[in-house]
């Protein structure tokens, strides 16, 4: 099933989304670009910035208050990424569906990518779904979001642009029970010089607990954006984590943006003409 979906929704081929979909405010664009002609060398993705679900799902079954939930979104990873794309003048790709619909930070066809089970909830909605629904999710809201970004950077390798990918994501403080106790982790796999700076930066503060690869670790079977726009592009890319109650206020979401961009690198030299 992953195969099939993969090539149905290559970028570049012609498709249509379901017959009945019908863009607008219900059915938002599934990616929300910001700054696209930013000049750092830095490209922001925020693949769980939304918890929208339009209401034809009817909550897939849910009550309002798990949307509330990391299992919808990441809390916080939106407001961060807004800001840091002002701060470091930089594009931004954020999702526009909730990751319970489809997780675009997951491969198609695999089990986290359209979820029966989040941490320790049951989505019913999402239960016995058959090709077609799954099909219809990849065309709206999967395929358009990864188009996006890839002729983004085709157009920075053409224009002999230098990239750095960093996507931003948040975590529970605890999960299953078990207590989170980083601030912040940095994710990467060929990435380490890339990530060892940002943490380095990170660790200048002593009062923050950082790590690498927490809390999980880079997959190319659980993770979809660093190793699809990244490391099969020869870009290199990080999956910044945050823990969520950090950004539980304005006060801490602007903290960490500016944590953030002072820590990466703002922009390079554009290619010499």
């Amino acid at each position: 099933m992953a195969a099939e979906l993969e090539n149905a929704i290559q970028p570049g081929k012609d498709r249509q989304p379901g017959k009945d979909w019908q863009p607008g405010k219900d059915w938002p664009a599934a990616v929300d670009v910001l700054n696209e002609n930013g000049r750092s060398d830095i490209v922001l993705l925020c693949e769980h910035a939304s918890n929208h679900i339009p209401a034809e799902y009817a909550k897939l079954g849910l009550d309002i208050s798990h949307l509330q939930r990391h299992i919808a979104w990441d809390i916080g990873a939106a407001e961060v990424t807004r800001r840091l794309s002002v701060l470091l003048d930089a594009p931004a790709f954020l999702g526009g569906y909730s990751r319970l619909l489809i997780d675009l930070n997951r491969p198609l066809g695999t089990s986290g990518s359209i979820p029966v089970l989040s941490e320790d909830t049951d989505i019913p909605g999402n239960v016995g779904l058959d090709p077609g629904e799954r099909a219809r999710r990849a065309e709206i809201m999967f395929a358009p979001f990864h188009d996006r970004v890839a002729a983004h950077l085709d157009r920075r390798a053409n224009d002999g642009r230098p990239t750095r990918i960093a996507t931003i994501h948040s975590f529970t403080p605890v999960f299953l029970g078990v207590p989170r106790p980083w601030h912040a982790g940095v994710l990467y796999d060929r990435a380490g010089d890339f990530g060892e700076t940002i943490l380095a930066g990170l660790r200048n503060d002593e009062a923050l607990n950082v790590a690498a690869n927490v809390p999980y670790v880079i997959s190319r079977d659980a993770d979809y954006a660093v190793p699809i726009h990244g490391d099969d592009r020869g870009i290199v890319a990080v999956l910044i984590e945050i823990r969520q109650d950090l950004l539980s206020s304005r006060s801490g979401i602007e903290a960490w943006a500016n944590r953030l961009a002072a820590v990466l690198p703002a922009q390079q030299k554009e290619k010499a003409s």
